[in-house]
This record gives structure tokens, sequence and C-alpha cells, in this order.
């Protein structure tokens, strides 16, 4: 079906609608009253005076623009995408991935996920994860990277997510110093003796040398077609709350990371 610009009839399709306008000059300005006998002169007449209407319209509300890039930027600005909606907080997001992790954030789900030593909240298994394995707890300064993964793996004995390995770390992160040795007087910096980046000061090396950037892949997703690797705990619970290879519902992650991280159970995602 197709209407005329002008007057309150309806027609087929465009081209019986294109044929009455014609006739009778019924081709209207898209913003003013004006009224033509031919597209062209419409067309013509928009043009100069620009009265185009804006074409591409907001999802949510009544603004439209000329380009599709500024409805994006406006939509982008006010949330106002009405495809990925969330009804309680009124706002829209771009994509549904988007508005997945707005679902899961503590703004819905809240802090119910605690650290097995300090009692400290966190909202998700990766932030745990990465709470435990950065050495950041301060009752369990021992552990890190290393300690958990060696007991992930004792309760892992069918690999379900970790990776087959010939030799694993026999020493923590946390063992590992660099020296003042390794400033490079030539370059100004400290350099890593493993990939040559420098540093400005001693920590910030240290810091660099006992992250996982170094680690071969420890870890690997459960999900048969996926095969994606990590280095860290951390990193594999945050593919998996993503739920980008549907391997684990982020339910199951919430609901098992308390046993998974106490050592009380063997490993599952159930």
């Amino acid at each position: 079906m197709a209407d005329c610009e002008s007057c309150s009839r309806t027609f087929v399709n465009w081209h019986a609608a294109r044929q009455h306008m014609n006739a009778v000059g019924h081709w209207a300005c898209e913003t003013c009253s004006y009224e033509f006998w031919t597209q062209e002169d419409a067309e013509d007449h928009m043009d100069d005076l620009g009265h185009r209407r804006p074409r591409f319209e907001c999802e949510a509300c009544d603004y439209a623009f000329d380009t599709s890039q500024e409805a994006r930027r406006h939509m982008d600005a006010l949330n106002h995408w009405r495809v990925n909606w969330c009804d309680s907080c009124e706002r829209g997001f771009q994509n549904e991935n988007n508005l997945r992790i707005h679902l899961n954030s503590n703004i819905h789900r809240g802090s119910n996920i605690t650290c097995p030593f300090c009692k400290r909240c966190f909202t998700t298994a990766t932030g745990v994860a990465h709470h435990l394995e950065t050495g950041s707890c301060p009752n369990a300064r021992a552990v890190d990277r290393d300690t958990i993964l060696n007991a992930v793996r004792r309760r892992d004995p069918h690999h379900l997510i970790t990776k087959k390995l010939l030799t694993y770390p026999s020493s923590t992160s946390s063992s590992i110093e660099a020296t003042a040795a390794l400033y490079n007087e030539y370059r100004g910096c400290y350099e890593c003796y493993l990939c040559h980046k420098g540093f400005g000061s001693l920590s910030g090396l240290n810091q660099h040398v006992r992250s996982p950037v170094h680690k071969q892949n420890a870890y690997h997703c459960p999900g048969r077609a996926c095969g994606r690797e990590f280095k860290a705990l951390a990193g594999l619970f945050n593919h998996l709350e993503s739920e980008t290879c549907g391997a684990v519902r982020f339910e199951a992650m919430q609901r098992n990371v308390g046993s998974f991280l106490s050592g009380r159970k063997m490993i599952r995602f159930t």
C-alpha cells in the first residue's frame, strides 16, 4: 500500500500513487504546505530551502536526524536503544551483549559472591577470582594464580577446564623479583628480558613480570565448539559469564563459584 503525499487517497503500490500525484499535482513538500506538479519540482524545493524531513528516527523518542550517525550518537548518549531495553531502569543498549552485561551487573544482581578468606563481596565470579589471583586478599597473601592453578588441577582430573600440559609452574608469581640490573641505560628504562618492553620504574617492571602476560595458557573453555584458552582463571570466568559461546549459563557460574574456590567439590558446571 502507498499513500498520496497531499490527499487522503491510498493506492495498491507506489507506482499507482506516483501516477496519481503526477496527474493531479499532489507532490508535497515534506515539511511545509507547498504542493507541486512534479516530483522533481518538489525535490528541488526541499533541497533549496532545506525542507527535507529528517529520515533517521530515534528508537525511543520523537527526535529524528538527517544521518544515521547523528541518530546513533543521540541514542548512545541517552540510552535510547529500544530493541535491547531494560524496563526497570528505562534505558536501552546498543546490542544484546551490552544489555546482558547490564542485567548481570550489581545494579540488578547486587554483590552476593564472597571471597572464602576475607568475606569481601563481589558481583561476579570473575571479580572474586581476580581478587585472589592477584594476591589482593589480606587474609590469603600466599594465594595467587599459581597456587589457584595447582588447586584447580587437583580437582579437575578429567581436564574439564585445565589444559594437559607437560609441565606446570613450580614457583609462584610472587617469588619473581626483577632487580636494578635490568635497567637499560641506553633506553633509560627498566627492560623486561622476555619481551623487552620498557618501564619507568622497577616496581612497574615487577608488576609486569608477575602478571600472566608471559605465562602459558593453562585453562580452556569447556565448550566443545569453543576452544578458547586463557592464562588466568579470572579470564576463563569472564568468558563463561559473557555466555558468548553458550558453554555455561551465567547463573550456573555464580551458583557454583563458592564451592569452586573453597575446594569442597570437583570441577563441574551445572
